[in-house]
């Protein structure tokens, strides 16, 4: 059973970083796409940013070139770089995976973006 854990979510400021992890429970090397979604409040689940097995990035064009996805498959770990964050980012941030035609999604890490 693949199990995906996220960390590195936070209070910070607007204009602030922060750094999320995604930690699987396993080597991802046959893992397909992974990535990040988020839900605000009120709000639906939204895609943020996925990249593709050979490492090919798609991004929300609410993030571009503010968010950067990127992955280690021999370690098992999926990133996501958020910089100039907004309050409009603030969120619970899921981890994604792929695999096998089966989707796998973490538990979620709170983002809180303050003005």
């Amino acid at each position: 059973q693949v199990q995906l854990r996220e960390s590195g979510g936070g209070l910070v400021q607007a204009g602030g970083s922060l750094r999320l992890s995604c930690a699987a429970s396993e080597s991802t090397i046959s893992y397909n796409d992974m990535g990040w979604y988020r839900q605000g409040p009120g709000k639906q689940r939204e895609l943020v940013a996925i990249i593709t097995n050979g490492g090919t990035p798609n991004y929300a064009n609410s993030v571009k070139g503010r968010f950067t996805i990127s992955r280690d498959n021999a370690k098992g770990m999926v990133y996501l770089r958020m910089n100039s964050l907004k309050p409009e980012d603030t969120a619970v941030y899921y981890c994604y995976a792929q695999k096998w035609g089966y989707e796998y999604w973490g538990q979620g890490t709170q983002v809180t973006v303050s003005s």
